[in-house]
């Protein structure tokens, strides 16, 4: 076993059990890619059981803290029959479900997503990619299940020295899903949907906005980097008359308007727009529109700490713009994806668009990722969405 030695004072965050380790907090010792080494202090005490990654600049994830566990199949195993009896304990109300979540699961860098009868998976870090294999017999295995598809096309693997993959790991088929989402239907393409194939973290807060809307009455509805209009179906079921989505990719749009007829909707009360949110918001403030109710879920502004400035003055235009075409009484469901913007700059972002657009609200509810995607108290970083409901005074 290879072992890897950390400069003086460095183990203090795996001995509060945080997973990673970077590169420059290594004081001597090297591996292949996804090796299991042994990662002791500077006075060659034991940390933890970890996957190695020579390229990456969090060179350890740690497998486990116990140092009489062996990282073996039957250690996958466990780790994988732990995270889905969670799972069945949970009250989700659909059968699209996030059933691995990396660190938060104890299995750094795999995410596993179930929709319907397809698994849809990423391997995302050197560790997970070496243990590929059997960590896919084994989801098969506890899942009853036939079909895994493989989704590890993130830049991250590249960060880990790892090529892109995508295609059918077991099984083949049709990579098109239904899938059903509290009294809603919902389609899906793991081949070809944004991340393992759609936004299963947002489930709640849809529900959420599907009650807000019936319960205030509200009718006019702007959902603003739609993708595939779950927040738009879920605006319609709560009574809203008009909803107008707004996004600029042409088939997330007709997916979208696809969802609201699958629904039982009439189309009529729904506008797919194929245009730059940021345009489309400006362009109403000029025109004197209002809404009774605004949903604002852009894609990841800061990656990282480093673009947090660029992504926190993008984050407030938009919130500004929002503000300003919201009804008194109207409803903001705004959110952040960013794992560079936190929970608390986010809401110190959103109270600033408010003072720029001459605005007070209520803070209605603080959301976050529904409870399939976990968060653990020793990794923090695990809370990448984060979302304020506003109500304007």
């Amino acid at each position: 076993m290879k072992v890897i030695k950390l400069r003086d004072g460095k183990e203090r965050s795996l001995l509060r059990r945080h997973p990673w380790v970077f590169q420059g907090s290594i004081h001597s010792g090297k591996a292949d890619s996804g090796e299991t080494v042994k990662v002791v202090s500077h006075d060659d005490k034991f940390l933890a059981w970890a996957s190695f990654s020579p390229t990456s600049m969090i060179r350890v994830r740690a497998w486990s803290f116990d140092e009489a566990e062996r990282i073996d199949a039957g250690f996958f195993e466990r780790r994988i029959t732990q995270a889905l009896a969670i799972r069945k304990r949970l009250p989700i109300a659909s059968d699209g479900v996030r059933l691995i979540h990396g660190e938060a699961d104890g299995l750094p860098g795999l995410i596993v997503d179930q929709y319907a009868d397809v698994l849809s998976a990423q391997f995302l870090s050197a560790g997970t990619e070496r243990w590929k294999n059997q960590i896919a017999d084994l989801l098969l295995k506890h899942t009853g299940l036939t079909r895994i598809y493989e989704r590890s096309d993130s830049g991250v693997r590249g960060l880990e020295g790892l090529e892109p993959v995508t295609g059918w790991l077991r099984g083949d088929g049709a990579t098109e899903v239904t899938i059903r989402e509290h009294e809603w239907k919902l389609t899906l393409d793991v081949a070809e949907g944004h991340k393992t194939g759609f936004y299963l973290d947002q489930r709640d807060n849809r529900k959420l906005f599907a009650d807000t809307v019936k319960h205030f009455g509200y009718q006019r509805v702007l959902n603003c980097y739609c993708y595939t209009g779950g927040f738009s179906v879920a605006a319609l079921s709560g009574g809203a008359s008009q909803v107008v989505s707004v996004d600029s990719s042409a088939p997330a749009l007709a997916r979208a308007s696809a969802h609201v007829t699958l629904n039982g909707f009439d189309a009529s009360r729904h506008e797919a727009r194929d245009a730059d949110v940021n345009q489309t918001l400006r362009d109403a403030v000029k025109a004197g529109q209002t809404f009774d109710a605004i949903v604002l879920d852009p894609p990841k502004f800061a990656p990282t700490a480093a673009h947090a400035e660029r992504a926190a003055r993008a984050y407030k235009d938009i919130n500004r713009l929002a503000f300003k075409l919201l009804e008194p009484g109207g409803a903001l469901f705004t959110f952040s994806c960013s794992g560079g913007v936190g929970a608390e700059l986010f809401h110190k972002i959103v109270a600033g668009a408010g003072l720029d657009a001459n605005v007070d609200g209520l803070i209605y509810a603080r959301v976050g990722a529904a409870p399939d995607h976990p968060m653990t108290v020793t990794f923090p970083e695990g809370e990448y969405l984060k979302g304020l409901v506003i109500i304007k005074k």
